[in-house]
């Protein structure tokens, strides 16, 4: 007998990508499934693009945030199992089933994760390198890892119910991130199936890969302060991406320094081939996955300009939390 899945998604303008979410859900192959789309008071059109579609739109009638999305959602639910993900995301045909067996086979106190496919939804590079960062990030510590990711989470609804749900007085992001952590401290274990897989729509410019890096390290870092595990390996704020972009700001600063002494130069090539080292499985990924020339391109964009975005955004972080951590606690 399948258990049925209730797939929750939340929107928030997101016209670009929802009619292509809502058809890979309706085709995949599981048997007993309902579709719950909350529309967190978009602006665009999305909302009549979903109506075209046999799920239940839920409408909040103000913006508030993906966790409210999510926890709407939750709450006007039937199925026995949650499976959040997003409205940018696409469910490969065995998903569900892989994500129902999945969770039969855990303990009652498990929450499952997927991932995304190595292949995005689109062919831009700047795609291709994210989705493969991602992939390699969040499952390379697939039996504990840190955090479980909201767009392919799996969850018993009884479960969900106990938890609270996500917090919706919190960050703009890293919402799965705080309830992963509450609930690995309530009991909880954490699993990632590298078998339950969404292929993700990035649409990813330079630009815009960059600007994704920044956002998200400097909610990261404001959270990891709060929560003291800065220096942790946490999936994409991975222990190799922290040494990446120690490596490059160390580096320029020796650069910088060889103007008095070319002494530092044996110095700069150590740092540089500890990186590599440490960063070695997921330089062999993208070789693996695109061949020799992707290889090059990602690693150049990985080593070289990739830390810079990150390295401002924590810095950013840093300077911000105090300000963040006091608007958060006056909100309460």
């Amino acid at each position: 007998m399948n258990n049925l899945i209730s797939v929750i998604i939340p929107n928030y303008n997101s016209v670009a990508t929802i009619d292509r979410c809502l058809r890979a859900v309706l085709a995949t192959n599981y048997p007993n499934l309902e579709i719950i789309v909350v529309d967190d008071a978009s602006s665009d059109a999305s909302v009549q693009h979903i109506k075209r579609y046999p799920v239940q739109l839920l409408r909040l009638p103000q913006h508030g945030g993906a966790s409210m999305a999510r926890n709407t959602g939750a709450a006007h639910s039937r199925g026995d199992i949650l499976f959040f993900t997003d409205a940018d995301c696409v469910l490969l045909p065995d998903t569900l089933r892989k994500a129902s067996e999945a969770i039969a086979r855990a303990d009652t106190h498990a929450v499952i994760g997927g991932t995304y496919t190595r292949q995005p939804a689109d062919k831009r590079f700047f795609s291709q390198f994210q989705s493969i960062f991602v992939h390699y990030s969040e499952t390379k510590n697939a039996c504990n890892p840190d955090y479980i990711a909201t767009h392919a989470m799996v969850v018993d609804s009884k479960t969900f119910q106990k938890s609270g749900g996500f917090s919706e007085n919190f960050l703009p992001i890293l919402e799965d991130v705080e309830f992963s952590h509450r609930l690995r401290r309530g009991g909880y274990h954490l699993h990632v199936d590298s078998e339950i897989l969404v292929r993700h729509i990035f649409n990813f410019s330079l630009f815009r890969s960059l600007r994704n890096a920044l956002r998200k390290s400097m909610y990261w870092t404001i959270y990891s302060i709060d929560n003291r595990d800065l220096l942790s390996d946490s999936g994409t704020a991975s222990v190799e991406l922290k040494v990446n972009v120690c490596s490059w700001f160390m580096c320029l600063i020796l650069i910088t320094l060889l103007q008095t002494s070319v002494l530092l130069l044996p110095a700069i090539s150590l740092l540089y081939a500890a990186n590599l080292t440490i960063n070695r499985r997921l330089l062999m990924v993208f070789y693996k996955v695109h061949g020799p020339v992707f290889f090059l391109c990602a690693t150049l964009y990985y080593l070289a300009l990739y830390p810079l975005a990150v390295g401002i955004g924590t810095l950013i972080g840093v300077l911000g939390y105090p300000f963040r951590m006091r608007q958060l606690k006056e909100s309460v």
